[in-house]
């Protein structure tokens, strides 16, 4: 049985009911301990704090820090299959521990290569028998990521595994084997997030060792929408050494760090911050309705200036908070040396991680403005590229005035797109055009019916990827599974990396047949007539049912046309 939460992740137990009515709890008091002036913007839906339950108790995301102190004495006395088995667990058992130690994503950044360094030292050989115990090791994985709601009671746990930088035949073949399994576990297996990294000289050309890895790579995200692929050799991805990239949870990129060097190995978001553009822009369109576009943008930009003064008070309380803890309240991060710190100073540790300002409906917020979607128009669209450039502008001062790692973040929305638009509804006239679809758009994203070719889409998107510095991704929507089509795909790839897109996915309808098992586009299987449908869509970043999903996402959903 599924609920619609705020998480489509969540499936129903009695363990998460319990959990959700102290979640709840703990939100009311946290909103009721803080200055009314920051409350009540989250409660008038001006911002939205996300985790709530989780402020100042803990930060949001990590990529792990796996070869700093991985444990191998711990393994030296077992024969080469145990010491396969015990790795993997392990890395299952650190997922679920630091899972509820943290409010947000985990990531690997280098999976192919960093499983094979570990097994190599732990004197596994790269022989047959070993190779089928990695396989099954790898599909256990799969299946315990996609199928694993133990997190609070009901929730999946979010795991992005990087891949696609193999250094040697051992990693080449960890991360084959990583896709296959993935592919052969079934199209209802859609977990963990597989992100691939598109690195000229090692597997974007043809000449490439790696080719071939990123060719297979294609033919399984034309049938299960993962993996999906971080561009190297784009605009922000171009200086930053390849092996240091890496995605959490949905988006979110952690790179540029005051304390260190750019990398996102032992680094995470601290907590992020989300600003509801559209109605700040609903604000200036009642009140200065006889400005001048021009002047109602620069009103536009002078509120959004004062709702992100207030927000950053806000990230920044919820960091001393954090901050003030014990090492003692993180015992999984202190045991294993994750970060790129130890937790022996909490201070210290969490500097590098970044404190995120997002936004949602820059496109709703335009179309407000100027009355036209920005993507339509060439003027609009300078502007709207502008404000983004002048938010992004902001978090560079605050980096500079606090010394912390602010960022600019393209929120996924998964929760805020339906919630900010039910509260705006009340307030503005409900005949505003941007009510009728009942969803605001995620971040910058062009609207999801707007008809643009995917070309055409990549291109308008890509510049706005170098400035959200904290996160973001560009979605090609397609009509049906473009099976056996990786040329295809990696046309939109190319492109994207010419146009300064850092991060692409692809997305289409997948239904499955509960009876049978088949899979394609249908309300009634094709083969066996069975009404039995499970519905695989594309949420905020990963996959889940459709069933789950927030009112705001199903009418997004509902919304979607091919590009």
């Amino acid at each position: 049985m599924q609920k619609c939460n705020e998480n489509a992740a969540n499936r129903y137990s009695y363990v998460g009911e319990v959990y959700n009515v102290g979640e709840r709890k703990r939100k009311e008091e946290i909103l009721n301990s803080l200055p009314t002036e920051w409350s009540d913007l989250h409660k008038k839906g001006y911002i939205h704090i996300h985790d709530l339950d989780a402020y100042g108790l803990t930060y949001n995301c990590l990529t792990f820090n796996m070869l700093k102190d991985f444990p191998y004495e711990r393994f030296k006395d077992m024969n080469e299959q145990r010491k396969i088995l015990a790795t993997f667990e392990y890395i299952k058992k650190l997922f679920a521990d630091i899972g509820n130690e943290q409010s947000g994503g985990m990531a690997i950044a280098n999976f192919d290569n960093e499983i094979a360094y570990i097994l190599e030292n732990l004197g596994v050989a790269s022989n047959e028998d070993n190779k089928n115990t990695i396989a099954n090791a790898i599909y256990n994985l799969i299946v315990w990521c996609s199928e694993t709601h133990t997190r609070m009671g009901q929730t999946s746990y979010y795991v992005s595994l990087n891949i696609g930088l193999a250094k040697d035949e051992f990693a080449r073949f960890i991360a084959f084997t990583l896709i296959d399994e993935f592919e052969k576990a079934g199209d209802l297996i859609f977990k963990p997030n597989i992100i691939f990294k598109v690195k000229g000289g090692v597997n974007r050309f043809e000449e490439d060792k790696n080719y071939d890895l990123l060719k297979k790579s294609l033919l399984c995200t034309a049938k299960k929408m993962i993996p999906t692929y971080v561009l190297c050799d784009s605009e922000p991805n171009k200086n930053v050494d390849a092996e240091k990239l890496a995605i959490m949870g949905c988006r979110t990129r952690v790179v540029a760090d005051l304390f260190g060097e750019n990398s996102s190995i032992g680094r995470g978001n601290i907590d992020n911050i989300s600003i509801n553009l559209p109605r700040l822009a609903l604000e200036v369109d009642r009140d200065f309705g006889k400005l001048s576009v021009d002047e109602k943008i620069a009103k536009f930009i002078d509120k959004w200036d004062s709702v992100a003064k207030t927000t950053k008070d806000i990230l920044l309380d919820r960091f001393e908070k954090v901050c003030s803890r014990l090492p003692e309240d993180f015992p999984i991060n202190k045991k294993h040396h994750l970060w790129i710190e130890d937790f022996d100073d909490i201070r210290q540790v969490l500097r590098h991680g970044t404190l995120s300002l997002g936004f949602i409906g820059l496109s709703e917020a335009f179309e407000v403005l100027t009355g036209e979607r920005y993507y339509n128009n060439a003027d609009v669209y300078v502007s709207a590229l502008g404000f983004v450039k002048h938010m992004r502008d902001y978090c560079e001062f605050l980096r500079k005035e606090y010394n912390l790692n602010f960022s600019l973040l393209a929120t996924s929305g998964e929760l805020i797109s339906g919630r900010f638009i039910d509260m705006d509804r009340t307030e503005f006239t409900p005949s505003v055009q941007i009510f009728e679809k009942e969803f605001y758009t995620n971040s910058f994203h062009i609207n999801v019916d707007s008809n643009l070719s995917a070309f055409r889409k990549i291109q308008l998107e890509g510049l706005f990827h170098e400035i959200c510095n904290g996160g973001c991704i560009t979605y090609v929507e397609l009509g049906e599974a473009p099976l056996g089509n990786d040329e295809g795909l990696l046309e939109y790839v190319e492109h994207a990396i010419k146009s300064g897109v850092h991060y692409l996915g692809f997305n289409f309808p997948k239904d499955v047949c509960n009876g049978c098992g088949a899979s394609g586009v249908f309300d009634e299987c094709p083969v066996c007539k069975s009404k039995d449908i499970t519905r695989i869509r594309r949420v905020s970043g990963y996959l889940e049912i459709l069933d789950g999903f927030t009112k705001g996402k199903k009418n997004e959903e509902k919304n979607r046309r091919a590009n």
